[in-house]
């Protein structure tokens, strides 16, 4: 690709709007106790929407002998059932098209976004025109806090085609931000874009932002000083919030990363970094969060890890009450050195069906990602393989040393191993392969190849 003589445009110039500090500040500030009591008034009000219109729920709610009209306080949901993602899928299948989880008639419905469906069917989710404002707005919230202006120029680089990622580009697009619908284009192109236009920020996947960045070197650019790229907002995978990632990617694009977290079943972007980056601010007024022991359901602490379960608020074309998502997260309610106070998100350490128990251990791929990232000896792409040997599961981590190292593999990997013990606890085999050897992912990259057979269950 050459893009020697792409033209070089001038910088936007900045708005008054600029200075604003907050989005909403009206909403972005407001004490814990406001936020309580406006959830508390929210749930009623849409546990109550769902009983009275959409099916499943009213039938749901009555086998279990409970009725929205029982909800006194936040802590009396727990009374109410769980939601999975298998619900989703089998009450989609037996009352196509949306499922009787929907709340509307189809002809109030104006989008619906779709999963990927790597686990099952694809399940959609609706949006009626309302759904869909208070999405976008939201977004727009979020891009403010990560200090998105309208003097930006940002390329949108997810997916559009059904993908609940694409149309929150309409979020940066709400708050003045010149907008390039780049999507998931060829690497190439999406270079020549960024040095064409000049983008100054961009969203994608932290593996794709990791592959663009050694792709832009391999072809001759240097994305500190041949782009203008200085903020990158990524999602679809832990390694935002996980620093050691996250500094690897700001080394290679002299930006700074800003993680988001999303799920297609509720709208885009659920949480954002600000731009003090101590975790991700929460849609708190459109999602009530839970997060739950996996094993016994029980709440965990403020801080510890746990399944994330999710209710939503004001989503009129299909509610979702008590849903479990599968990601095991971490928050805190403690209010932002920012100003705002909406609860954070730490980080999404995994998912439930990614957890290994290696000799009694839980592990994630994300702890073994923050100490591969910080070792600046290996160029940060990983894989763990799960074997079972004598009847016992057995770890194994490839990475990759960096071109030129001069340091024997056995000794690379003997430090590594070491690093992983003293964090983890658990003993791994640690495999030094040569730079390039591993797969590089275009989207979300699979970090796990198990290939244990005839895996029993506890």
């Amino acid at each position: 690709m050459s893009t020697a003589h792409a033209p070089v445009l001038a910088p936007k110039a900045p708005s008054l709007a600029s200075e604003r500090r907050y989005w909403a500040p009206e909403i972005e500030t407001r004490s814990r106790a406001e936020w309580d009591a406006q959830s508390l008034r929210l749930l009623q009000a849409h546990l109550r929407y769902a009983y009275g219109n959409a099916p499943y729920y009213r039938a749901r709610f009555d086998a279990a002998r409970v009725h929205p009209d029982d909800v006194r306080s936040l802590d009396d949901l727990r009374r109410f059932p769980l939601l999975d993602k298998g619900v989703l899928r089998a009450r989609q299948q037996a009352v196509p098209l949306l499922g009787d989880l929907a709340a509307v008639p189809e002809d109030e419905v104006v989008y619906v976004s779709a999963s990927s469906g790597s686990t099952g069917v694809p399940t959609l989710s609706p949006f009626t025109a309302g759904d869909f404002d208070d999405w976008i707005d939201f977004e727009a919230r979020l891009f403010w806090a990560s200090g998105l202006r309208p003097s930006d120029r940002y390329a949108h680089s997810l997916n559009f085609s059904l993908f609940v990622g694409g149309p929150c580009v309409l979020g940066a697009q709400k708050l003045g931000a010149l907008s390039i619908h780049a999507g998931t284009v060829p690497s190439d192109r999406l270079l020549a874009i960024l040095r064409q236009f000049q983008a100054t920020a961009m969203w994608t996947t932290p593996s794709y932002a990791w592959y663009l960045g050694e792709t832009a070197a391999k072809e001759g650019i240097d994305p500190r000083r041949d782009l203008a790229v200085r903020r990158i907002f990524v999602a679809g995978e832990p390694g935002g919030s996980i620093p050691e990632t996250r500094a690897r990617i700001e080394a290679l694009w002299g930006a700074r990363v800003y993680d988001y977290y999303g799920l297609s079943d509720i709208f885009g972007a659920c949480a954002g970094m600000c731009e003090e980056r101590q975790g991700l601010h929460w849609a708190e007024d459109h999602i009530l969060v839970e997060v739950l022991d996996p094993l016994t359901g029980e709440p965990v602490a403020e801080g510890e890890r746990g399944e994330l379960v999710l209710t939503t608020l004001r989503k009129r074309a299909r509610p979702l009450i008590r849903f479990r998502v599968g990601d095991i997260v971490s928050f805190t309610s403690e209010p932002c050195a920012c100003g705002r106070t909406s609860k954070r998100l730490l980080g999404v350490h995994g998912r439930v069906d990614d957890m290994l128990i290696i000799r009694g251990v839980n592990i994630f791929p994300s702890d073994i990602e923050a100490i591969v990232r910080k070792d600046h000896d290996f160029t940060g792409e990983y894989r763990l393989v799960v074997e079972r040997v004598d009847h016992l599961d057995a770890l194994s981590v490839e990475v990759e040393h960096r071109a030129g190292l001069n340091t024997p593999p056995e000794a690379l990997a003997a430090r590594l191993r070491g690093q992983i013990k003293a964090v983890t606890g658990v003993g791994a085999r640690v495999v030094v392969l040569a730079p390039d050897s591993l797969p590089r992912a275009t989207h979300k990259a699979k970090r796990i190849d198990d290939r244990r057979t005839g895996v029993w269950t506890a």
